[in-house]
């Protein structure tokens, strides 16, 4: 497996490419999709939970639980703004955007640790902004999907908290089985208990919003983010990252074949200049830590 790990790992950006596209496809509010997906995912990881060893559970105490749950509700508000960015502004726009998150990470890191970048870091940082500020300017006549741009920004923000609970969270001995099921159910546990304030009702959509949702759990979820994961133990971390910068060119290739949705001359330019600085920066940083 290892020999092909690369290959499988492309596999996986393939599934998560999906996600924009079925999105598109669904006719529920971004939030009830969003439910929908945390839902079943939590359903279909429940008995693997239950099985596990007592030992995996007496290891868990309520700061991590707690962190675990903060994790989640920042991945449901992240799901829940990307689906609604793609219903507002182009699937490219979207998926580009909401693939900055390595840069907030890298912002909050600086603000709330200290922690210190390379001026190459800075450079690639920059470059990633200039990409994303013409991407996001691009819908600045049309209120729409100037509002999308803004929410897969945003979406971003929301991954880039996630990740760095969940750092945190898996530096406590969690296991992955265990850490998923508990911010998957979070997640799904947010979404229900805000979507009445939205006025949206939880059932009483068409059948293929179910669909959608499955087919995000198993092609997106399952397929896509967790191959991620398990490539992490036969590639470096920045090589996982770059790959993943696939996905926003897969996505609008699939919008292109099934939506004929060419992407607007501002839109493929930001999206090659945010592209360029993801790479460098993982670059960078790969080489600033010696990995």
């Amino acid at each position: 497996m290892e020999r092909y790990a690369k290959l499988i790992i492309l596999l996986g950006v393939l599934g998560t490419s999906a996600s924009a596209i079925i999105t598109r496809i669904s006719t529920a509010p971004s939030m009830v999709l969003a439910m929908y997906r945390m839902c079943i995912a939590s359903l279909l990881l429940l008995p693997g939970v239950l099985t596990k060893a007592r030992q995996d559970w007496k290891m868990l105490d309520r700061r991590t639980i707690l962190l675990c749950a903060c994790s989640g509700v920042f991945l449901g508000l992240h799901f829940t703004t990307y689906f609604e960015s793609i219903h507002r502004t182009s699937v490219a726009a979207a998926t580009i955007l909401g693939n900055t998150q390595v840069f907030f990470v890298a912002l909050l890191m600086l603000a709330l640790f200290r922690e210190t970048l390379s001026r190459r870091c800075w450079f690639a940082i920059g470059l990633t902004f200039f990409g994303g500020t013409v991407i996001a300017l691009s819908g600045a006549g049309d209120g729409n999907a100037m509002s999308g741009n803004l929410l897969a920004l945003l979406c971003a923000a929301l991954l880039a908290c996630y990740t760095m609970i969940g750092h945190s969270c898996r530096r406590r001995n969690v296991s992955t089985s265990i850490y998923t099921f508990l911010v998957y159910s979070s997640a799904a546990l947010t979404l229900l208990l805000l979507l009445p304030l939205t006025g949206d009702s939880y059932f009483g959509y068409e059948p293929v919003n179910w669909l959608c949702a499955c087919g995000m759990v198993v092609f997106c979820t399952f397929l896509g983010h967790s191959i991620f994961s398990w490539g992490l133990k036969y590639e470096a971390p920045a090589l996982v990252s770059t790959l993943q910068m696939l996905e926003p060119v897969f996505s609008t290739v699939w919008a292109a074949l099934l939506f004929h949705e060419i992407p607007t001359p501002s839109v493929a330019l930001g999206g090659n200049v945010v592209i360029v600085g993801i790479i460098l920066y993982c670059r960078f940083t790969a080489e600033q830590e010696g990995l």
